[in-house]
């Protein structure tokens, strides 16, 4: 196909947040970029407006105001700045927008039917109508937002079911794309059993300190294991979390070479989570041979096909050690890292690349 300027829409981006949507925008672009396209991010920053040029990526930050005042009338967080980023959309010469966060995608919308382009919104969560409705006015922007999009895309089967469920619509599903060439097997495991988390410590959802339970519970068994968190930068949160229990460690891992060491030396990554619409810290995590543990919902249970990379556990924190401790036992095989491996090369950058442009060729030729 032909070189397309792209404009991705995200309220935020590196190195402020990086969280998975801020990884998804980085790693699609890069792949798309390598491909000859021409993608743009439209994010947002505290502070004056700024223009960057970062790894072949075209950044636009445009002046992040207050969120408070809207979200105490019932609008989504992180909607303020939308309006300056529909200003940047509409002054730049973009063949299509791509949003990452649904008040954007209501501008990107809104672009569409001004200019006749079209617009592809990746959806980066599960859309469950217990918690769109936790704000008044959050079911309806929504609905007006996937209707005003071309088309949506789902990060996995499970948010795909969710949406045929709540809003009566079928979307495809591209997983997000992992960068294989970075995350790889490489080093020696800690002569210690050790298990890595590299979830936000701080955001409840990741069930953090639940893990810190179980793990007291594996030492029961395994003495000498050891439990690598990602440090949240503040130690009142840290202290909340660990909970004073032996063995804990925190880690800084904001940058990808310390995440594929704390990845490489461990024997399971973990992550607890509920409500993930994919779960990307544990793709990478097989991406470096390392097998892994995470919830039997969501997104989660789709990485977690097949037996010898990993184990799910459904519950608190009696079957979380349980099926910790099961994996532990996995590291001693020879087969694992090299199935873990092979799992993980189901979703390259280069697959997920692919995908998403099967989708722009679609929606450029339903706009004519």
């Amino acid at each position: 196909m032909s070189s397309l300027r792209i404009a991705f829409m995200s309220p935020r981006f590196w190195p402020e947040t990086r969280r998975g949507a801020e990884r998804f925008v980085r790693e699609l672009a890069t792949g798309l970029i390598a491909e000859g396209h021409r993608p743009a991010l439209l994010t947002s920053r505290r502070g004056a407006p700024r223009l960057t040029r970062e790894d072949g990526l075209t950044v636009w930050r445009s002046p992040r105001p207050p969120n408070a005042p809207l979200v105490s009338h019932g609008f989504d967080d992180e909607s303020a700045h939308v309006p300056l980023s529909y200003a940047a959309l509409r002054l730049g010469r973009f063949d299509l927008a791509q949003p990452v966060h649904m008040p954007d995608a209501l501008a990107a919308a809104r672009w569409g039917r001004v200019t006749g382009r079209p617009t592809v919104f990746s959806y980066m969560g599960i859309p469950l109508l217990s918690h769109l409705r936790a704000r008044s006015r959050r079911v309806a922007m929504t609905r007006a937002a996937i209707d005003g999009c071309d088309q949506v895309v789902s990060l996995s089967r499970p948010v795909a079911e969710e949406f045929r469920s709540a809003f009566g619509i079928e979307t495809p599903v591209i997983a997000p794309p992992v960068d294989v060439e970075s995350f790889t097997p490489g080093g020696a495991r800690h002569p210690a059993p050790t298990i890595f988390c590299a979830a936000a410590v701080a955001a409840p959802a990741k069930r953090v300190d639940m893990l810190v339970r179980a793990f007291a519970l594996v030492r029961r068994d395994r003495p000498d294991a050891r439990l690598v968190l990602s440090d949240p930068g503040d130690p009142e949160v840290a202290a909340r979390v660990v909970q004073g229990v032996e063995g804990v460690e925190l880690a800084v891992v904001d940058d990808t070479s310390a995440l594929v060491d704390a990845y490489r030396e461990s024997w399971v990554s973990v992550l607890p989570s509920v409500g993930e619409a994919f779960g990307l810290v544990l793709a990478e995590a097989l991406a470096c041979g390392t097998p892994v543990v995470g919830t039997d919902t969501g997104g989660i249970a789709e990485i977690v096909d097949r037996p010898g990379i990993g184990r799910l556990f459904a519950g608190e924190e009696r079957d979380l050690a349980r099926a910790l401790l099961g994996v532990l036992d996995l590291t001693g095989d020879p087969a694992v890292p090299e199935a873990c491996r092979v799992r993980a090369l189901d979703f390259s950058r280069e697959r997920s690349v692919a995908a998403y442009q099967r989708i722009y060729d679609d929606v450029l030729e339903r706009r004519g």
